[in-house]
């Protein structure tokens, strides 16, 4: 496969640059309409209208999420396909939208999710462009500002002894400084760029990728090869393989992960100004305690046993912030609380029970050990508070893990229906394969045994045949025995579900024993080139078929004809290294016109297109100008 350069610095750039710079006003116009038309749609639902604008509005947050996947494709990203409920004709057909997960994701990540994400990106890329410049250029355009320096203003409230006492120095350092921070930030914009880039799309990959699933191109290969493009959206329905997803509307990850993130940041919400208010603690310590707290969640849903030992600590820290309060609700705030029951059940509904078990017990000892340390001046209502937790806690990781065996076993019964239905599926197929088999054995395989033995014994029962019929007849002999083992092997194929050991395949090589049997028969042929390259055996198995059909057809069509067999290696010299192998059967036209066709006609150029396509070539038939006929394949090598 040829090597795939890497990207140019500055192609990156502009293509980084292309993605992240255009999503805030996209997000700002789909969000906008979006929100708007869900409004309508709602305001109008007692008239029934709302009916008829909320499918609409489904139908268009699926545009915006088709325009989404279409710029990560752009810049590089791979995304497992989706797809969504058909509408068919009339009103049914109209409103099926509404009943489709699918959309209904499209639209709280267009209306909701891309909006802030792009936001950030955006002012980040627009402050990282504009700061590199504007610090190269600040020693000319800041001359022109009145007032003190900044930089020198931050000096005199920091160290006054640091300022120069000229003002010229004033203006060197000053300049200085900013033409490096300038220098730094235009240094690090391709990686800030690709970063910002980076996390748009991996957003964007889990939640519009069939199943949360996706791919960004590496850094390093930031085109891949077409090729390895093919390769990869065709590995996403194989069979048996990680990256298979349905394509299926429905996608349980990525709504776990909406449904978890936006619980996090409504309890943070929420418990951040009750903390701070209720307790009385200082609300930079309640902001980072409870944004840690709300952290600790979020990352339970990807890694459940860091999740409980970080808010485990967080907890511990919460309620020695809390402790000296007078409030009766300790030592778990009510918000607290919630949390770290949510918690637990995403840890229960992600892992078996232990994993949830073990967070309601390290949960459960923390506010035994704090009510044991606080004993001298507990609060009022501390020992009901901790009950209250622990049986609420129990309940939920319960209610969570029954939850999670019940998904699995609704899972391993849908898995054995399927198995079961696909071992029914197989045994009617190995009965076909049987009746099959029984009618080769019977008709194909008995005509062939007698054909082999009344050849065979032929010397014996003609008194006046001569040496060259004997001959004749020796290889007819021959050539039925070589059928009959070759069925043999198939019938084994046939008969057996499992993958039997075969022969040695023929390939190239054999075609000149093929010829020369096949010249026994009194036809001339001509053959060339056969040795110009090795093939695989899959392509050599597929090449010495087509020869053999393409033999067997000039002597039943065109008999007393001259047979011509090439083989010619073509693109040896190209520069993508892609070569193909080119053989050719051609046969002149024959001295007497046929004018029966044979039985089978045409069967027998089906099968080798199937044959040859297999192996990725390509197969043309048809008449040569002098009034013969001519097969041609194509192989890849």
């Amino acid at each position: 496969m040829q090597r795939v350069r890497p990207e140019s610095l500055t192609r990156r750039l502009v293509r980084d640059g292309a993605y992240v710079l255009p999503g805030l006003p996209i997000a700002i116009f789909g969000a906008s309409l979006l929100l708007t038309l869900l409004a309508v749609s709602i305001a109008m639902a007692p008239l029934w209208v709302g009916a008829l604008i909320l499918p609409l509005t489904l139908v268009t947050a699926s545009e915006f999420a088709e325009l989404s996947r279409r710029r990560l494709q752009i810049w590089g990203a791979e995304l497992a396909p989706v797809s969504y409920r058909p509408r068919d004709p009339g009103i049914s057909g109209r409103l099926r939208p509404v009943a489709d997960p699918r959309r209904w994701l499209d639209l709280v990540f267009e209306m909701i999710l891309a909006l802030p994400v792009r936001l950030v990106t955006f002012v980040v890329a627009v402050l990282w462009i504009l700061t590199g410049p504007l610090g190269l250029t600040y020693f000319f355009w800041s001359r022109f500002i009145p007032g003190e320096r900044g930089l020198i203003e931050l000096l005199q409230l920091i160290e006054p002894a640091l300022v120069p006492a000229d003002e010229l120095w004033q203006y060197v350092l000053d300049s200085t400084v900013f033409f490096i921070v300038g220098v730094v930030f235009l240094v690090t914009l391709p990686a800030v760029m690709r970063g910002l880039a980076a996390l748009d799309a991996l957003l964007a990959t889990s939640l519009l990728g069939a199943g949360g699933r996706g791919r960004l191109i590496p850094l390093e290969h930031p085109r891949a090869h077409p090729l390895e493009r093919t390769l990869s959206r065709a590995a996403v329905g194989r069979p048996g393989s990680r990256t298979q997803e349905s394509t299926a509307s429905f996608s349980a990850a990525a709504w776990s992960w909406i449904g978890v993130c936006f619980a996090a940041v409504v309890l943070f919400a929420v418990s951040w100004p009750l903390t701070t208010t209720v307790y009385g603690i200082h609300p930079a310590l309640a902001l980072v305690l409870t944004l840690a707290h709300c952290l600790a969640l979020v990352l339970t849903q990807k890694f459940p046993w860091a999740g409980i030992g970080a808010s485990v600590l967080v907890s511990a820290a919460l309620m020695g912030a809390t402790a000296e309060t007078d409030a009766g609700i300790w030592p778990w705030p009510v918000t607290a609380m919630i949390i770290q029951c949510s918690l637990i059940l995403v840890a229960a509904l992600r892992e078996p029970w232990y994993c949830a078990a073990s967070g309601w017990a390290a949960s459960a000892l923390l506010t035994a050990a704090a009510i044991v340390m606080a004993t001298p001046a507990l609060p009022d209502g501390a020992v009901s508070t901790g009950i209250v937790f622990a049986a609420v806690g129990i309940g939920v990781a319960v209610l969570g893990s029954l939850t999670r065996q019940w998904i699995l076993d609704a899972d391993r019964l849908e898995v054995s229906e399927r198995t079961s239905a696909l071992q029914s599926r197989r045994s009617r197929e190995l009965e076909e394969r049987n009746r099959i088999a029984r009618e080769l054995h019977d008709v194909v395989a008995h005509s062939m045994s007698v054909i082999s033995v009344q050849a065979a014994t032929a010397q014996y029962r003609l008194s006046s045949i001569t040496p060259e019929a004997q001959q004749e007849f020796e290889e007819i002999a021959r050539s039925s025995r070589q059928a009959l083992g070759e069925m043999r092997m198939l019938l084994g194929t046939l008969r057996s579900d499992e993958e039997v050991p075969t022969g040695p395949t023929p390939g190239l090589a054999e075609i000149y024993s093929l010829v020369e049997t096949t010249r026994a028969s009194g036809t001339p042929i001509r053959v060339s080139g056969l040795d110009v390259v090795e093939a695989s055996s899959s392509v050599g198995l597929a090449a010495y078929r087509m020869v053999q059909e393409g033999l067997s057809n000039a002597l039943r069509h065109a008999p007393s004809s001259t047979i011509e067999v090439s083989a010619e290696l073509l693109g040896h010299d190209a520069s993508d290294g892609e070569r193909h192998l080119l053989i050719q059967v051609r046969n002149t036209a024959p001295p007497h016109p046929v004018s029966m066709p044979a039985p089978g006609a045409g069967l027998g150029l089906e099968g080798i297109r199937e044959r040859v396509g297999a192996v990725g070539g390509t197969v043309e038939t048809g008449e040569t100008p002098d009034g013969g006929y001519y097969i041609r394949a194509a192989f890849p090598l």
